[in-house]
């Protein structure tokens, strides 16, 4: 059996044993009474289409932490189609992840550039770092 291993909860500070989550209990218990806060406004018909800031704005709940439940799969853009949350590159709204696709494929296309190069550049350390000697006897 594992011990739990002692942690600064991320939200509050508060010293606590950590278990599954990286807060503590009463850190927690506010962030699921926030999340039945925005998921009663989101289950109201006039309010399944909200935007993230008309949500922020209705419930007073930090967009930090809506974005969070939507990470964490807990508030879907499938059953609340305007839910979105910025591109952590360039701000594009964004249902999943933390990158669009764009930046995504731009970050894997400047990789493999960078792949590329570092070879060429070992390659070409290779090459230069080789070197002759002559062995001159004296007979």
């Amino acid at each position: 059996m594992r011990m739990a291993q002692l942690d600064n909860c991320t939200r509050c500070g508060v010293v606590f044993a950590r278990g599954l989550r990286d807060i503590c209990g009463k850190c927690y218990r506010e962030e699921e009474e926030a999340f039945q806060t925005v998921y009663r406004f989101l289950t109201k018909r006039k309010n399944r289409e909200a935007t993230i800031n008309e949500i922020v704005e209705a419930t007073k709940v930090e967009e930090e932490l809506i974005i969070k439940f939507m990470k964490q799969k807990r508030l879907r853009s499938s059953q609340f189609p305007k839910l979105a949350y910025p591109c952590e590159k360039c701000g594009a709204d964004i249902v999943e992840g933390r990158l669009c696709s764009n930046c995504s494929t731009q970050i894997k296309t400047d990789l493999a550039l960078h792949d590329k190069m570092e070879k060429r550049s070992a390659e070409k350390k290779e090459h230069e770092s080789i070197y002759y000697t002559i062995n001159k006897e004296n007979n």
